[in-house]
C-alpha cells in the first residue's frame, strides 16, 4: 500500500544545494586556484577575475548537465525508469554509507575523491593563468569531481524530473547558485585580504563534519528515490 504525502520541493532542493555546496573537493580545488594566483604574484583584480571565470564554468557545466540529465530521464519508459531509479537510489544510498565511514575513519578504504593523477592535472592545468584557461578548467573539474559531488545532485535531478517544466528548470538553476555560492564567499574573503593558509585550516577543521552531513543526506534521498521508484510513497 502506497503512501501518499506532500514533497517540500523548493525546501529539498535548497537544503540539498547547501549541504553539497561545503564539499570538501569542490572547495579544496579553489583553494588550489587561488594559491597558485598568489605564488605567481598576480593582482587581487586577477584573481578575482580568473575565479569568477572558473566558478561561472563550473555553473554553467553543472547546469547544463543537469538539464541534459533531466530531459534524458524524461524519455525513459516508466517500467524501465523505475528500475533505473531504484539503482541509482541505492548508488546513493552506498555514496552515503562512504562518506558517513569518512566521518569516523577519513582515508582508509575507499573514498569519494578526486582520483590522484586527475588532482595532478588540475594542478597543472591551473597554471595556466588566463580566462580562457579558467573556463576549460572549470568545465575539467565539474567532470573529474563527479564521483566526490555528483551523488547529490543526481539525487535532486531524479526528485525533479517527476515534473520536468519550468519551475523545476528555476529549481535546477537555484541549486546550482546556491552549490558555487562559497566558493564565490571564498575568493571574495581571500581578495580581501584573508589568507589561504586560515581558509585551508577551516576546511581541514571541518572536513569531517560536512562529510558527516553529506552522507546522511544522501542516505535519505538514496532511501526516498527508492521508495518513490518501486510506488511505496507517491508525491502529490
Amino acid at each position: 500500500m502506497a503512501v501518499e504525502a506532500f514533497l517540500p520541493t523548493l525546501s529539498t532542493v535548497i537544503f540539498t544545494a547547501i549541504i553539497d555546496s561545503i564539499n570538501p573537493c569542490a572547495i579544496g580545488v579553489l583553494i588550489l586556484l587561488i594559491s597558485t594566483v598568489i605564488a605567481t604574484a598576480q593582482t587581487k583584480q586577477k584573481m578575482v577575475k580568473l575565479g569568477i571565470a572558473y566558478i561561472s564554468a563550473v555553473f554553467v557545466t553543472y547546469l547544463l548537465a543537469g538539464i541534459g540529465l533531466m530531459a534524458f530521464f524524461t524519455t525513459i519508459p516508466q517500467y524501465l525508469a523505475e528500475y533505473i531509479s531504484i539503482l541509482v537510489g541505492s548508488i546513493i544510498v552506498f555514496a552515503g554509507l562512504v562518506e558517513f565511514k569518512d566521518f569516523f575513519w577519513y582515508g582508509q578504504g575507499f573514498s569519494l575523491a578526486i582520483p590522484p593523477e586527475m588532482a595532478k592535472k588540475i594542478h597543472d592545468y591551473a597554471q595556466n593563468l588566463s580566462v580562457p584557461g579558467m573556463i576549460f578548467l572549470g568545465a575539467f573539474v565539474s567532470a573529474v569531481e563527479l564521483p566526490c559531488t555528483g551523488a547529490p545532485y543526481l539525487a535532486i535531478i531524479l526528485v525533479l524530473k517527476q515534473n520536468f517544466d519550468f519551475t523545476a528548470l528555476l529549481l535546477l538553476i537555484l541549486y546550482n547558485f546556491i552549490f558555487v555560492l562559497p566558493l564565490l564567499v571564498i575568493l571574495f574573503l581571500a581578495a580581501a585580504g584573508m589568507k589561504i593558509t586560515e581558509i585551508k585550516m577551516w576546511k581541514e577543521r571541518n572536513r569531517p563534519y560536512m562529510r558527516l552531513l553529506t552522507g546522511l543526506l544522501l542516505i535519505a534521498l538514496g532511501w526516498l528515490l527508492i521508495f518513490i521508484a518501486n510506488g511505496t510513497i507517491n508525491f502529490g
